[in-house]
């Protein structure tokens, strides 16, 4: 038997939201194996979905720039909040996305390497370190690349969205990156979803029906399940959700009005994926005046 760790019980209680006796209890059943204890948990209906992606840590911007055919996305990161609001690192981003946009370099390691002013961009971060005080990290970028409208949007500089159509236009193409930002879907159209994915929901919405729905006969059941399953597919897929700005119609609906199509989306939100190392605010008061 795997040894349950109080650490192991706290990130699995992260990402699924549930209470910390329930999480041991799905690490036991599942020989501390926090997958298969989330989808134990998701199983017996007392976790609905994986937040491990919602546990952002870093602080910093996404920075947008754009021009005629073509946009780009560029994460930089700061240790805290409070020089994420620097003008001088606000500057930066924006200087960075404009080389992205300009250069047209591919990738995050080409940016760092490439010219600002100069220098390049990766001297560029070490040097606003040295005049700031803190570690900024070029983290990633994004771009989009279109004969057609692209959109890019950026909500407050934490959420950065590129969304290139075939047809359309550019106010369609920026609404339907403004829902992106909003709604964050987990694939664009339903043949975007992978076989296993679809499989495993089909199992634990089966395990979630009562005895009585399950003694229902095999082709009222497979309808049951299927039209959960749809359900889940309409959440989870771009072109199935509401529109964000007309909640009458679908984003589908939408595009086929406009006689458009999505060609590509591009969505960067500060820190996914980083843990962050939570100070309070004094204490980050106190390191920005340089008292610690």
């Amino acid at each position: 038997m795997a040894e349950i760790t109080a650490g192991l019980v706290k990130e699995l209680r992260e990402r699924s939201g549930v209470g910390m006796m329930e999480c041991k209890k799905a690490l036991v059943e599942n020989n501390g194996d926090i997958e298969a204890a989330m989808e134990w948990l998701r199983k017996n209906g007392l976790a609905k979905a994986d937040k491990k992606a919602d546990r952002v840590a870093a602080e910093g911007l996404i920075a947008v720039a754009q021009k005629a055919g073509k946009a780009v996305l560029v994460e930089v990161n700061s240790e805290t909040d409070f020089s994420s609001r620097n003008e001088q690192f606000i500057q930066f981003t924006k200087d960075v996305a404009n080389v992205a946009l300009e250069s047209g370099v591919a990738d995050i390691e080409a940016l760092k390497a490439a010219k600002l002013g100069d220098t390049t961009v990766e001297e560029g971060a070490k040097a606003l370190t040295l005049t700031i005080g803190e570690k900024f990290d070029v983290r990633r970028m994004a771009k989009a690349e279109n004969d057609g409208p692209i959109g890019a949007y950026s909500h407050s500089g934490r959420i950065g969205v590129l969304v290139a159509l075939k047809g359309g236009s550019e106010e369609l193409a920026k609404g339907i990156a403004m829902h992106v930002a909003a709604m964050n879907p987990k694939f664009i159209k339903v043949e975007d979803v992978p076989a296993d994915y679809i499989e495993k929901e089909k199992e634990i919405a089966l395990s979630q029906m009562s005895d009585k729905e399950k003694a229902k006969p095999a082709d009222i059941l497979d309808k049951i399940v299927t039209g959960k399953i749809n359900k889940i597919l309409a959440e989870a897929t771009l072109v199935g959700q509401p529109y964000v700005l007309d909640g009458d119609v679908t984003v589908a609906e939408t595009l086929k009005k406009a006689g458009a199509d999505i060609v590509t989306v591009q969505r960067l939100a500060v820190g996914e994926g980083i843990e962050k190392v939570v100070d309070d605010f004094a204490a980050e008061v106190m390191k920005q005046a340089g008292l610690a």
